[in-house]
């Protein structure tokens, strides 16, 4: 049996976009890992896993780089911790 065109094109864009999300995904933890490398490379005595739950909540990959250059860069694991509440 043969499948329509519509129908072909409806299931190629579904898979087009279950693989950008897939990528998206893919991407945000990982910068969410990067970030917590980060952390505890520079203060090893603190913990992350409240770090981490916060980070897991925020969706926008920007703000997710952003505090990646916050953590490579700030002076304390307090000062991070004030930046990602704000």
């Amino acid at each position: 049996m043969r499948e329509s065109p519509f129908y072909e094109v409806v299931i190629q864009r579904g898979i087009e976009q279950g693989i950008e999300q897939g990528i998206e995904q893919g991407a945000r933890e990982t910068t969410i890992r990067n970030i917590l490398a980060v952390l505890t490379a520079r203060f090893p005595q603190r913990d992350s896993q409240p770090v981490q739950h916060a980070l897991e909540a925020i969706r926008d990959e920007d703000q997710l780089m952003q505090f990646l250059q916050t953590a490579a860069l700030t002076p304390t694991f307090e000062t991070f911790l004030q930046t990602l509440d704000a």
